[in-house]
């Protein structure tokens, strides 16, 4: 195939012959010429096929930061190679630069860096990388057709990780836990503790926490110590429906749900607790359960990663279901959706009485501001903002009313604005660690 040096060699020689008295046969050399020269361009070019592609790089990064990828060219033929490589990603995958030229010699292998800044978590693959061998001329190219580039390609996914902004909030979790920790040793046995271990009694001790019996068997005063239980079951059911899909501030309410998730994940984990996650909206998008704490974390975090607002009802029937078929042991069941009445009073509402008997239930929602705002009315309102104002409060009604009857059938509702959401879900989770209500 041709190039624009080619046209551009047309363009300023074909013209001349017309300047003389017989221009056709001097046109036609010159078009030969340039014809010829093309052609001999074309077979000096090193073939395709001499050219090797692998592919190194990160393969997984959070959602706001950034990640390389390598590809490195070889070129296996005995003669130099001209080449112009495109390296195609998602457009999501952010990638900086896509079209590369390289001068390769014989044997000889380069890298070409492509710097990644995802805008959507998810799996960002690469698309393919599609070659053109150009001659020492560059009057032509050779190029394969797009099956070919296709299979050449290797393949690399770019794991990408929801946005984590609330990660900033746990050293200050971890404190509170931490203090809570100490509070109950100190305090000694209460509701929510189990038994730790024995040690020598000190001035200041419970004296109602000696151990009598060790005592006698050591010949020393010996005192219990409690702590606060372990291995409680945590279960963060994440509603992917269509209320899901919409905006709060400048993210979907998913997004904040994940957020928030996640801090209670971390935070669980290092509590010791076991933490299971099922994402919901017609059908279960997600599953996580079983396994370590150090495994199911990691393993929890990338089945977040892949997850999107389905455009469909939520039908939290299945899920309730899934949490009453399990064991008998008490768990805590933070649901984080919207206080819409469709899904939640037809498909919750119903088998709240079994899921409040069995488990300890929280529905986590983020409140949208905007709405609070549409609701006042300034001194210059239009009949257009009192119409708005109108279906602001008729909306806000209807949630203070799924929310009264979430209270009244024993659930714990959170209600927080973005900013403040992640931090409250967290401190309800403590609260209730502290009180031995999980």
């Amino acid at each position: 195939m041709i190039t624009r040096r080619f046209a551009l060699l047309l363009a300023l020689g074909v013209p001349l012959p017309a300047l003389l008295p017989s221009p056709w046969l001097l046109t036609a050399a010159v078009l030969a010429l340039a014809g010829g020269a093309a052609v001999l361009d074309v077979l000096v070019a090193a073939p395709l096929t001499a050219v090797t592609l692998r592919r190194s790089g990160t393969e997984t990064v959070w959602l706001g930061g950034s990640a390389s990828t390598t590809l490195t060219v070889a070129n296996t033929a005995t003669r130099p190679m001209w080449l112009r490589l495109r390296d195609r990603w998602v457009p999501s995958a952010g990638a900086d630069a896509t079209e590369h030229r390289l001068n390769l010699l014989a044997g000889e292998e380069r890298e070409v860096t492509t710097t990644l800044t995802p805008t959507r978590h998810g799996n960002r693959p690469a698309v393919r990388v599609t070659l053109r061998s150009y001659g020492p001329l560059g009057l032509a190219y050779r190029q394969r057709r797009q099956r070919w580039n296709d299979e050449i390609t290797p393949a690399w996914t770019l794991r990408v990780l929801p946005r984590f902004p609330s990660r900033r909030l746990l050293p200050e979790k971890l404190a509170k836990l931490r203090v809570f920790d100490g509070a109950v040793v100190t305090r000694g046995r209460g509701q929510g503790t189990e038994f730790d271990a024995l040690r020598e009694y000190v001035v200041g001790d419970d004296v109602r926490s000696i151990d009598w019996r060790a005592s006698a068997r050591t010949h020393d005063v010996m005192v219990r110590t409690w702590r606060p239980e372990r291995d409680r079951r945590v279960v963060c059911v994440l509603d992917t429906g269509r209320t899901s899909a919409a905006r709060i501030g400048d993210e979907p309410r998913l997004d904040a749900a994940i957020d928030a998730a996640l801090l209670l994940a971390v935070l669980a984990s290092k509590a010791d607790d076991r933490v299971d996650l099922l994402a919901v909206d017609s059908q279960v998008r997600a599953r996580v359960e079983g396994g370590g704490h150090r495994t199911k974390l990691p393993r929890l975090i990338s089945s977040m990663a892949s997850l999107e607002p389905a455009l469909v009802e939520t039908d939290f029937g299945p899920a309730a279901s899934d949490l009453l078929r399990r064991g008998h042991k008490r768990a805590l069941v933070v649901i984080f959706s919207a206080l819409d009445a469709a899904p939640i009073i037809e498909g919750l509402l119903p088998m709240l009485g079994r899921l409040t008997t069995r488990h300890r239930v929280v529905l986590a929602s983020v409140r949208d501001p905007e709405t609070e705002q549409l609701a006042r009315l300034g001194d210059e309102a239009t009949a257009d903002d009192v119409h708005l104002a109108a279906a602001a409060e008729l909306a806000l009604a209807e949630r203070g009313r799924v929310r009264a009857l979430l209270v009244q059938q024993g659930v714990l509702v959170v209600d927080e604005p973005r900013e403040a959401f992640a931090s409250k879900v967290s401190d309800v989770y403590l609260m209730l660690k502290a009180a031995g209500r999980l």
